[in-house]
């Protein structure tokens, strides 16, 4: 379980293609200082379990699922990337109740740039409109977020200094892909609300 807070920008060091895998190498010395074999490290808003780390870096194995569900496949060395460790009991919730289980790759449309903050506009994939209200809250690549605008098939987030500092959507471009996980509790509300025999995703 994470919190969206984002701890440090990591950079990829290498990805071996393993055929059905793949084995993704991180530096983070942040995220690294105490971490252990079997630890959770999100890496884009994708929970990862840690193989092995030395020297400030770690590594993780990525399944062909999360490959396909995630734009954790398009990443190449020397790419930053959002890092954050998973919560423990005692700490402060900052952000929302993150999972690390990414429910779809959306788009970055356009963003505009104010004096204090950017405003980021970003394409739902079809099915997780439902998901998402005004003032609620999503996972951006990792990033808990408050939702500014949303209407069919976008939403905006407003990005103060700190997160445009602090993470990859400072400098993401039109066109890229990245990470969304909408709030898990408004999948437990729609399952649980459901007509008898209504099938939910």
């Amino acid at each position: 379980m994470f919190t969206g807070i984002v701890e440090e920008l990591g950079e990829v060091v290498a990805i071996e293609d393993l055929g059905d895998a793949a084995r993704l190498t991180v530096r983070g010395p942040q995220v690294t200082s105490d971490v252990s074999n079997g630890d959770s490290i999100a890496v884009n808003g994708v929970c990862l379990t840690v193989t092995s780390a030395a020297a400030e870096q770690f590594t993780a194995d990525v399944m062909r699922e999360t490959l396909t569900r995630s734009s954790l496949g398009a990443l190449a060395p020397g790419a930053r990337v959002n890092l954050e460790r998973s919560v423990r009991l005692a700490d402060r919730l900052g952000g929302h109740l993150v999972q690390g289980h990414v429910d779809g790759v959306g788009e970055l449309i356009s963003r505009t740039t104010a004096e204090h903050w950017d405003v980021v506009r970003i394409a739902l994939p079809p099915g997780l409109a439902r998901y998402v209200v005004e003032k609620g809250s999503i996972a951006v690549d990792g990033i808990s977020l408050t939702v500014s605008a949303i209407a069919g098939d976008w939403f905006e987030v407003s990005l103060i200094p700190e997160t445009l500092k602090r993470t990859t959507l400072g400098y993401k471009q039109p066109g890229e892909p990245v990470n969304l996980e909408v709030d898990v509790i408004a999948k437990y509300v729609e399952k649980l609300t459901a007509a008898p025999g209504q099938v939910t995703r």
